[in-house]
C-alpha cells in the first residue's frame, strides 16, 4: 500500500534579496542615482524538506537563520527566487486564495483580528470570508474554547487584550475554517506560563485529534521539548539537521552533568575521566569526558569523598541547540 504523500514539500527552495549598499564619500548620493549598486543576500538556500499529515515539526534556528522567510514562502506571502514548493498539492504563491483556504497561520507579533472589534465579531467576519456553515462554525468555536478558554474575553476589543489573550484568539481564528496545515511563527512569545500551557494543549489536540500538520518556529526550548516530534534546524539559510530530538542529542553531544554536595569542605574533586565545571568547597559540578559515564563519576565520588547529596542531569536543550549552531558556524567558516 503506497504511503500518504507529504502535505508540505520543498525542493531546493531559495530566496535571495537584492540589497542597496550604503555608499560613502564625495558624490555618493549622485553615484547611487546614476549607477545604483545592488548586492545579493541569500536568506534561504536550497531548502529541501517534507512534512506529513498529522505531524508537528519544529523549524528552529538562531535569529536571521531564515525561519520566518521560509514560513512566508510556504504560506504564499513571498515568492521564491528558485526551487519548488508544494503545500497540500498546490504552489502557494501561484494559488494564494486556494492555499489560504487550506492553511492557518499565526505570527506572534501580528494579528489577523480587527483591532477595535471584540474577537467574537472578528470570528464572525472570518466565518463569512471562508463560507463556514453555521453548524460547523459553532462546533469549531465550542471546541477551541474548551481548550483555549477564550470565551472569558472574546467580547473585549482586541486592542485591550493582553498578548497571551490576543494570541489565543488568533489561534482560534486560524482553525475556524478547518485547515489541513497550521503555520505558527513564534506563537508563545511574551506569554505567561498559563497561556503557554493552554496553547501547547491546543496544538497537541490539533495534531492528535484533528490530524493537522503543524510547523512551529520558536526560541522557547520548552515548546520544543513538549511538542516537537521532529526538528528541522536551519542555519545561514540552509537545512543542517532533520530528525528527532534524541538523534540531535547523539549528534551534538548531549551529556550528563553530576552535581554533588559534600558533608564538609573538600579539596577540588579531581576525578579521572571528568572535568570540574564548578567548585565551591562543599559543592561541585562535574561532567564525564572521553569514555567515562555519569555512573563512573558517581561511583568515584561516593567512594572517595564525604558525599551527602548527588544528582545527575542531562544537558538542557538550550545548550544542545547552542552546540548545534556553533558546530555549523565553524563548518561554514572552515
Amino acid at each position: 500500500m503506497p504511503s500518504e504523500p507529504p502535505v508540505i514539500e520543498t525542493r531546493g527552495l531559495t530566496k535571495t534579496y537584492k540589497v542597496k549598499p550604503q555608499l560613502t564619500g564625495r558624490f555618493s548620493a549622485i553615484r547611487s542615482l546614476v549607477a545604483p549598486a545592488r548586492d545579493e543576500r541569500t536568506v534561504v538556500s536550497g531548502l529541501t524538506l517534507s512534512v506529513g499529515r498529522g505531524e508537528l515539526v519544529g523549524l528552529l534556528g538562531p535569529n536571521g537563520a531564515g525561519k520566518s522567510t521560509s514560513i512566508k514562502m510556504l504560506t504564499g506571502i513571498l515568492t521564491p527566487t528558485s526551487g519548488e514548493v508544494y503545500v497540500d498539492g498546490r504552489v502557494p504563491h501561484r494559488n494564494r486564495e486556494a492555499n489560504a483556504r487550506r492553511i492557518g497561520a499565526v505570527f506572534g507579533q501580528k494579528t489577523q483580528l480587527w483591532w477595535d472589534l471584540p474577537a467574537r465579531h472578528s470570528f464572525g467576519l472570518l466565518r463569512d470570508i471562508f463560507d463556514i456553515p453555521s453548524a460547523d462554525y459553532a462546533r469549531q468555536l465550542r471546541d477551541v474554547d474548551q481548550v483555549l478558554g477564550i470565551s472569558e474575553f472574546w467580547d473585549t476589543p482586541v486592542r485591550l487584550m493582553s498578548l497571551g489573550q490576543r494570541v489565543r484568539c488568533d489561534m482560534a481564528a486560524a482553525v475556524l475554517h478547518d485547515p489541513a496545515i497550521l503555520f505558527l511563527d513564534e506563537p508563545t512569545i511574551g506569554m505567561d506560563v498559563v497561556a503557554k500551557e493552554r496553547t501547547r494543549a491546543f496544538l497537541l489536540q490539533q495534531v492528535n485529534e484533528r490530524g493537522r500538520a503543524v510547523v512551529l518556529t520558536t526560541h522557547d526550548m520548552t515548546d520544543v521539548a513538549r511538542l516537537c516530534e521532529r526538528v528541522l534546524l536551519i542555519n545561514h539559510g540552509r537545512l543542517v539537521f532533520d530528525g528527532t530530538l534524541d538523534a540531535m542529542k547523539l549528534r551534538y553531544g548531549a551529556r550528563k552533568v553530576v552535581h554533588v554536595t559534600f558533608g564538609e569542605p573538600v579539596a577540588r574533586p579531581e576525578v579521572p575521566g571528568t572535568r570540574v565545571l564548578s567548585y565551591e568547597g562543599t559543592r561541585a559540578t562535574l561532567v564525564p569526558e572521553g569514555d567515562s559515564t555519569a555512573e563512573d563519576v558517581v561511583r568515584a565520588l561516593t567512594s572517595g569523598f564525604p558525599v551527602v547529596g548527588i544528582t545527575v542531569e542531562e544537558t538542557d536543550l538550550e545548550e544542545l541547540m547552542r552546540n548545534a549552531y556553533e558546530a555549523k558556524n565553524e563548518a561554514l567558516v572552515a
